[in-house]
């Protein structure tokens, strides 16, 4: 169709993807636009499950993966080969609009051959705090973007504190909550079935690097490990990010390979592990999913470390330093806990939020040249 949109989702992350799953299919399902989908970072890699098959499971089109990093890459590596095989795509497709998501080195990659190409960027759910490097690349993600679609007010206000302009930023909410509320998400047997899953309770574990403290990694994530060991109870285990450090964390894991308690995996299809989460006694770790789909669930949370710093503070979330009668004692803080679930990251309805805005002639007429508004 000659007056398609042309308009590239980047996605890097079996996070990323499950947020923007919703954002692309309805994309997808209008003739007015082209979906075309960029695959890279951890989808392509082995070791952690090769999720880019989920990509293509999903029936998207114009699908385009490239291969960013292998297992020695420094995270400004993967961005600089990030960028260099984006910018070969988008000078092939010449795409109207570039969306990225949150704060991944691929959405700095894809921010920064937007606005270097001068394609309309899109960033979906900046204006978050958080811990460890990435609030920063968060922040310059937003800085090179020129529309901002946030998850609440809270962030909408922070990207104004960054000079953004009110017109170009959006409160849709967080687009996985519309997965999450929807009759599309598996049964629990489903997912036990499939991921053999026998345990009649169980927690759901999730623990990533801090790329500023790998000094204390190996000691941290030992005492994680003893904590949950030393609990009795039975947990699924989901393998850390590519970040680095991910190394440490798998090596650690492997003293869990014959444990009865333990059932370990690279991945999970996203809304197979939103059921599984949905049904958790409760979630450990310093995984994003602690304090923002748990809460939406009223699955109670402890989180461990700095991670999440500043992210957000509810009453199902239980913060906890390394030490393994903190741990011990927040396991036993949250046996047989539920709470009202948290709606502070949106009802559920972003997909159809974020496609009337791009159905709106003034989105396309949206200025590239960014220049900073000063608070009054």
């Amino acid at each position: 169709m000659q007056n398609q949109k042309k308009i590239i989702f980047v996605t890097g992350t079996r996070a990323d993807f499950g947020k923007l799953k919703s954002l692309m299919k309805i994309i997808q399902d209008d003739i007015n636009f082209q979906l075309h989908v960029f695959v890279t970072g951890m989808h392509m890699l082995a070791k952690y499950g090769y999720t880019c098959e989920e990509v293509e499971k999903a029936n998207f089109q114009n699908i385009h993966k490239f291969i960013n990093q292998n297992v020695s890459d420094g995270m400004d590596h993967v961005l600089a080969k990030s960028i260099l095989g984006l910018s070969d795509y988008v000078r092939e497709i010449n795409p109207d609009l570039i969306i990225v998501h949150g704060d991944r080195v691929e959405a700095l990659a894809g921010a920064t051959v937007g606005a270097l190409n001068n394609v309309l960027t899109g960033h979906i759910e900046g204006g978050e705090v958080s811990g460890t490097v990435d609030e920063l690349i968060r922040h310059a993600v937003t800085k090179l973007s020129h529309a901002h679609f946030v998850a609440n007010e809270d962030a909408q206000k922070r990207l104004l504190q960054l000079g953004e302009r009110t017109e170009s930023t959006y409160v849709i909410g967080s687009p996985d909550i519309d997965i999450m509320n929807s009759s599309s998400l598996p049964s629990l047997e489903e997912v036990k079935k499939r991921y053999e899953i026998d345990y009649d309770n169980y927690a759901v574990a999730i623990f990533h690097p801090v790329t500023t403290e790998l000094d204390n990694l190996k000691n941290h994530i030992q005492i994680l490990i003893d904590g949950l060991i030393q609990s009795k109870k039975n947990y699924v285990v989901i393998y850390p990010n590519n970040d680095h450090g991910s190394e440490i964390i798998f090596d650690a894991y492997e003293n869990l390979s014959n444990h009865k308690n333990f059932r370990v995996f690279p991945s999970m299809r996203f809304e197979h592990f939103l059921q599984l989460l949905q049904n958790a006694d409760f979630m450990i770790g310093n995984s994003s999913a602690g304090v923002r789909e748990a809460p939406h669930f009223g699955v109670p949370t402890i989180n461990l470390g700095s991670r999440q710093n500043n992210r957000v503070s509810l009453p199902s979330i239980t913060d906890s330093d390394f030490n393994l009668d903190d741990i011990s004692q927040a396991i036993q803080g949250v046996e047989g806990k539920n709470y009202e679930p948290s709606m502070i990251f949106g009802d559920g309805n972003s997909a159809q939020k974020f496609y009337e805005i791009i159905n709106n002639k003034e989105f396309w007429n949206m200025p590239k040249q960014k220049f900073f508004v000063d608070l009054n």
